[in-house]
């Protein structure tokens, strides 16, 4: 039975409109898993000496000072970034397959999942090294195996909180205030979690405890997927109490603020939409990789590249799905009587909005000198004036549509991905910087930002006619895209 699932997914894949698109995510994906894999072998491989070197002659102790912080930081991660694998389970429903086979064979996708995988990348070699050093053979082996346990808990709890959203949040809120409180030397947290991960090595028969969760989450994940796994409920209208904000005072923009008023309300009400904007959020803190102030002068032209991310995180994040938002209802779109330029202007001052307000959000990079503030300022206008357009252009090839029910159900959705999308980002950070370090290298980097600067500013006078051919490209590409969308496979 397995074996024909497999089959299955294969032809799903396929045979999908957005085929080529999905085999060059999976290609990028192969690359990226290649270079982590690597890093994480190399990181193995070397933490232990590393730590050594700084002091410390014990360095497995240290690493379980401070795994609990890793396991929260990758579970967050995972809860941001891991797709839940889907499966078109409806046209099985009534065929003689039991549901435990189906739910068993959804929830080992999940186990095979790289976010899994990648940590035995690093738990492997720093086993390896801890037993050369002369650790004992059975303590190493119980530390490796609970510390594996954890990481596959963490999945099936990934699993069960993929509608939690307050509880990440509260989670985060938490994990910060911890580290903060150890910051400060109010309260270590550390000193307490350390007791558990030191006893996996010492104490080996403390094994079971990570194995029990393990096996515990497993059940609870299965349980609510077989519960669940009727057509009942979604067939019965559920009745819910919802806020019905109408947003009257966008009534006056007409066509515009009508369209403004349904993406509002999509960013509102629906979780994909939600997380893609509390994703935008920590582009916010994006830039404290790099703009600082004791970077040396070479430094500048990372500047502008995190100057981007940190003002643009909703334009990259929400824009480029445009127009695979409307994916469920875009053959009712295109029969009304409207212009693709009405719609791509809504959306367009919807990443305008978000910009600015992002832009004025990160005032607190002032603490790091006007220059680094500046660069986001610079990266603002050209998100505004280039980036934006860009985006909106890229839009017109996406083939793959966004189920917005999907984050609802337990097998999660995909995400709108082009070839000519991705080509067309290169301008979005190479020219930016191409332009700043120009600037910079003749003159000085006042130099730079004024380009970056000017660059923006002609691109958003120049937008009518920007906006024209932006939609002549969506008119081509109108009943490609219409066609891909009607695909429930896609």
């Amino acid at each position: 039975m397995v074996k024909k699932f497999l089959i299955l997914e294969w032809k799903s894949f396929t045979r999908s409109a957005s085929f080529a698109a999905n085999l060059a995510i999976k290609i990028l994906m192969i690359f990226g898993a290649v270079y982590f894999a690597v890093v994480f072998v190399a990181l193995g491989s070397s933490a232990y000496y590393l730590i050594k070197e700084n002091g410390y002659p014990n360095p497995l102790l240290i690493v379980n000072k401070y795994v609990f912080y890793w396991f929260f930081g990758h579970l967050f991660v995972r809860y941001m970034m891991q797709t839940i694998p889907v499966m078109n389970i409806r046209p099985l429903m009534v065929l003689p397959i039991k549901k435990s086979t189906l739910v068993h064979f959804i929830l080992g996708k999940t186990s095979i999942s790289f976010f899994n995988i990648l940590h035995a990348f690093f738990f492997i070699p720093f086993s390896i090294v801890l037993l050369l050093n002369g650790y004992d053979v059975l303590g190493v082996i119980t530390w490796h195996l609970g510390m594996m346990a954890l990481v596959f808990a963490s999945n099936f709890l990934n699993v069960l909180a993929n509608k939690q959203d307050k509880i990440l949040l509260l989670a985060a809120a938490v994990v910060i205030g911890l580290i903060a409180s150890q910051y400060f030397k109010v309260f270590d947290i550390t000193s307490y979690t350390q007791v558990f991960f030191d006893a996996l090595y010492e104490t080996k028969i403390m094994v079971v405890v990570p194995i029990l969760v393990l096996a515990g989450l497993y059940f609870f994940a299965y349980r609510y997927f077989i519960n669940n796994m009727y057509f009942d409920e979604k067939i019965v209208a559920k009745q819910e109490t919802v806020s019905a904000k109408e947003y009257a005072w966008l009534n006056k923009y007409g066509t515009l603020g009508a369209f403004l008023k349904n993406d509002i309300k999509l960013i509102t009400r629906n979780k994909r939409s939600k997380k893609t904007v509390l994703a935008a959020f920590f582009f916010l803190f994006y830039g404290l990789l790099f703009l600082r102030q004791d970077m040396p002068h070479a430094g500048n032209v990372m500047q502008i590249f995190a100057g981007i991310f940190v003002s643009g995180g909703f334009l990259l994040n929400f824009g480029q799905f445009v127009p695979s938002w409307d994916s469920g209802h875009y053959k009712l779109l295109m029969s009304q009587n409207i212009t693709y330029k009405d719609y791509l202007t809504s959306k367009w001052w919807l990443m305008v909005i978000a910009t600015v307000i992002s832009t004025v959000l990160a005032s607190f990079y002032l603490y790091f000198g006007w220059e680094t503030y500046m660069a986001i300022v610079v990266g603002a206008i050209y998100n505004i004036g280039v980036n934006s357009h860009l985006v909106l252009w890229g839009g017109a090839y996406v083939k793959t549509p966004i189920d917005l029910n999907a984050a609802n159900n337990s097998f999660g959705n995909k995400q709108g991905f082009n070839v000519q999308t991705m080509l067309l980002s290169i301008p979005k950070l190479l020219v930016p910087i191409g332009l700043f370090a120009f600037g910079d290298y003749l003159f000085a980097p006042i130099a730079g930002f004024a380009l970056v600067s000017l660059a923006g500013i002609l691109g958003f006078a120049f937008r009518n006619k920007v906006f024209a051919i932006i939609a002549k490209t969506y008119k081509t590409e109108k009943y490609k895209t219409i066609a891909a969308y009607a695909q429930n496979n896609a």
